[in-house]
């Protein structure tokens, strides 16, 4: 009978067992973990063909046409020239109406050959998913025209046909149709005032407005907005095409056209029916806003699409310069003169006539000899950044909008220019929607609401222009206007409206010694040389309605504009 074993003896024998386990343990761990690394080391490492197709594929999300032309063989460099190789992808982008792109990971096949699953976002087909076929050669991919899009066969092209649906109603406040039917023939239940606002259908008229049409997804040929709420909302109204894309005889995506739904726009066609009425036939154009909201309510003529010189309405802008820096208080006194001379010229008030007094009495007579020294004091940089702040020199928020223009501070030159500038000649240049915003922020306490036609849908957030002091003192400048001053024509009776003149040379708007001055308010007889502007809104303590009327040629903007002008606030209120 063989003893027991010490204590001592036992617990040694079983550390020994288990280090033999653990050490059994850690070999297998590490084979385990060798073998994991060499199959990630093998899966994840790639061939040169494989990571000629990764950095082409990426660089086509990015459509960065070089970097892909960059991963072609010396023989299809040799064969496709960069130029052609961009027109290549720009004009399968177009075809596909493609959006966005993005790249899956390349399989090499063997033999060079390597294949990329693609997904594509279309604007109209949907989305395409198919792959990539590429052939290598040395790190390098042999190019064929079929890579322009996944899924065209090698020797096939990229192709589509597409129709484009019914074209939807535009419609004013309230829902009443402006225009409705197909794009080819228009129908306007509310008569000759809705199709004035509507504005025209035609063919592209240039190859920009062609390609832009072909990339939308439409044929050739179709009917697009070129004038008034047609092109305003042409994406809105268009619809979306439909169609099927192809290669060779594969369909590689479908989808039927969609018409888009009726377009309710800002238009109040009472508003409108006086604008047509006021220009009566006259070349000019007349914009109406809310005074509260900036929705547009009337654009009648070109209202938004000729800029022109805006004469003294622009001493809107430079008497609010003159305020903010302090230069003159309303009650500021200026000498009553004929005339001031800057650089040696003289530029002279309306027929020679005496004005001065304080700064209200000479904006209410609109002094030439007034404003026109104001704005050399306020200087370049100060008028141009007011200018700026009002909304020249941006880009309209209306579609089709041209804007309107004021150069640089260190453009404007002599301080004859920059004087003439100040009462709005030079080469300012400002459209009839642009100077109804003007009054539209003044009347709005100094907040700017940029110009709107779709309903409770500002582009972007109201902007202070001006403090609520500086436009409480436009507005009782702008009173006076109306009230004694060169703006009589434009009052209303039962409410106050506050407003500018505005009398624009139009053959030489910075004189030189021995010319004719810019002519004042009252100078000008119809059918001269000169564009007449009334800017204003009513009423003056509670504005709802800003308007601007444009007359070109058509004399003095106290005498033509002005009486076009209320005929408009008269409709409004």
């Amino acid at each position: 009978m063989r003893p027991a074993a010490r204590p001592h003896t036992r617990a040694a024998h079983q550390r020994a067992v288990r280090r033999r386990r653990i050490g059994a343990a850690s070999i297998v761990a590490i084979a385990l973990i060798s073998l994991g690394l060499g199959i990630v080391y093998g899966v994840t490492r790639e061939s040169a063909s494989q990571k000629a197709a990764r950095a082409f594929t990426l660089a086509w999300e990015r459509g960065d046409y070089g970097t892909m032309y960059e991963q072609l063989t010396d023989a299809s460099q040799a064969r496709v020239k960069p130029g052609e190789f961009v027109k290549a992808y720009e004009t399968a982008r177009g075809t596909a109406t493609t959006v966005r792109m993005s790249a899956g990971k390349p399989h090499d096949e063997g033999h060079g050959l390597v294949r990329v699953p693609m997904t594509v976002s279309t604007r109209i087909f949907g989305t395409v998913r198919a792959d990539l076929v590429m052939h290598t050669q040395g790190g390098k991919i042999g190019w064929s025209s079929n890579l322009v899009f996944p899924g065209v066969p090698r020797g096939a092209t990229l192709s589509r046909t597409t129709v484009a649906p019914q074209r939807a109603k535009l419609e004013a406040r309230g829902g009443k149709v402006i225009a409705e039917g197909p794009s080819d023939s228009r129908s306007y239940p509310a008569g000759s005032v809705a199709e004035s606002i509507a504005g025209s259908l035609g063919e592209p008229a240039t190859a920009a407005d062609r390609n832009q049409l072909y990339s939308r997804g439409f044929p050739t040929g179709t009917p697009v907005g070129l004038s008034g709420l047609e092109r305003a909302f042409e994406n809105e109204l268009a619809g979306r095409p439909g169609g099927k894309l192809m290669a060779g005889g594969k369909v590689l995506a479908q989808a039927p056209p969609r018409p888009a739904r009726p377009v309710r726009t800002t238009i109040d066609l009472g508003i409108q029916a006086a604008a047509v009425s006021a220009l009566a036939g006259r070349f000019g154009g007349i914009a109406a806003l809310d005074a509260r909201t900036g929705e547009v309510r009337a654009l009648a003529g070109v209202a938004f699409s000729a800029p022109q010189p805006p004469g003294s309405t622009f001493k809107l802008v430079t008497a609010t310069a003159v305020l903010e820096a302090h230069d003159a208080k309303l009650s500021t006194q200026f000498p009553v003169a004929q005339k001031t001379t800057i650089d040696g010229v003289d530029l002279q008030n309306a027929n020679g006539e005496f004005c001065g007094g304080t700064l209200a009495q000479s904006f209410a007579k609109s002094c030439n000899s007034v404003f026109a020294p104001l704005g050399v004091k306020v200087g370049a940089a100060r008028l141009v950044h007011t200018a700026e702040r009002y909304g020249f020199n941006e880009q309209p928020s209306i579609a089709g909008a041209l804007p309107s223009t004021i150069p640089a501070a260190d453009a404007i030159g002599s301080e004859l220019a920059l004087g003439s500038t100040a009462i709005g000649q030079g080469k300012v240049l400002a459209t009839p929607l642009e100077m109804a915003s003007v009054v539209q922020t003044i009347a709005s306490h100094g907040i700017r609401h940029r110009p709107t036609l779709v309903p409770g849908n500002p582009p972007g957030k109201p902007v202070r222009v001006i403090s609520s002091h500086i436009a409480k003192e436009m507005r009782t400048m702008m009173l006076g206007v109306v009230q004694y001053g060169t703006g009589v024509r434009a009052a209303i009776p039962g409410t106050t409206v506050a407003g500018k003149t505005g009398t624009a040379e139009l053959e030489s708007t910075v004189p030189k010694p021995g010319e004719q001055p810019p002519p004042g308010e009252q100078q000008a007889p119809a059918g001269s040389k000169t564009d007449a502007w009334f800017a204003g809104f009513a009423p003056a303590t509670h504005p709802k309605l800003a308007v601007c009327v444009m007359l070109v040629r058509a004399g003095a903007g106290g005498d033509t504009a002005a009486p076009a002008a209320a005929t408009v606030l008269s409709a409004g209120l």
